[in-house]
């Protein structure tokens, strides 16, 4: 039977995963966000030729990080030692302190990160991002936010708070189911995650949030921004 099989190249006892494309709507949402894209790129190519920022329209890409482990050591870290071992040294065991939830946006024209550090990420806490990114804006500018179709983004009750805002203040541009990739945030969850998140150990979910904080302050110091290029021209 291991004969036949190999001989057809058939491997039954391997999984491979692929993913479907499960929503029918999935090239006119990725046109969306690609067209926002472009917009993007020619709102910098404006203000640079006026030499001065505009404020008539703010594109933030959002998403929240989820289940952020604040993890806290059980005996102290050994520094490197000559002769005995060339890295830290921990022990293997350690406390869970519970987790947390980073709620962030990236402006795409400043590179401003805006954030939030909650125990849950439902609609109350999206609306407070919301609410934020109102306060962090002129009145008179329209906020478009990039994000995708987690249930507390397009909840009832996110959509009553919408309606008691200004007409045209935002505007929410979603990406197409299993689409999270076209979302420029991603990026920068996964840059966190490797320059803060790896190998943190804390004392408490508030020293978490407190050096996650901490370091987004630090990147606001120094904004980048990110910009989209992938298949940009093919936006219709």
């Amino acid at each position: 039977m291991c004969k036949i099989l190999d001989a057809h190249q058939v491997k039954p006892h391997k999984v491979r995963y692929y993913l479907e494309r499960r929503d029918p709507e999935f090239e006119p949402k990725m046109a969306d966000v690609l067209c926002v894209y472009r917009e993007v790129e020619v709102l910098k190519e404006v203000d640079a030729a006026s030499q001065a920022a505009g404020d008539a329209v703010a594109v933030v890409s959002y998403d929240e990080k989820p289940g952020m482990q604040a993890i806290g050591s059980t005996a102290p870290d050994l520094p490197p030692e000559p002769g005995a071992h060339e890295t830290f040294a921990r022990d293997h065991e350690y406390q869970r302190h519970g987790t947390l939830s980073l709620l962030a946006g990236i402006d795409l024209l400043t590179g401003k990160v805006h954030a939030l550090v909650k125990d849950r990420h439902r609609s109350r806490e999206f609306i407070e991002f919301l609410e934020l990114l109102d306060a962090a804006y002129p009145a008179h500018t329209a906020i478009k936010v990039i994000l995708d179709n987690h249930s507390a983004h397009i909840s009832r009750e996110t959509k009553t708070w919408l309606a008691a805002q200004p007409e045209g203040r935002f505007t929410l541009v979603f990406t197409p189911k299993h689409g999270s990739w076209l979302n420029l945030i991603e990026g920068f969850f996964s840059k966190l995650a490797r320059s803060v998140l790896r190998h943190i150990r804390v004392a408490s979910t508030h020293e978490l949030k407190e050096r996650i904080l901490a370091a987004i302050d630090d990147i606001n110091q120094h904004p980048v921004v990110h910009s989209w290029s992938y298949k940009l021209n093919n936006a219709a």
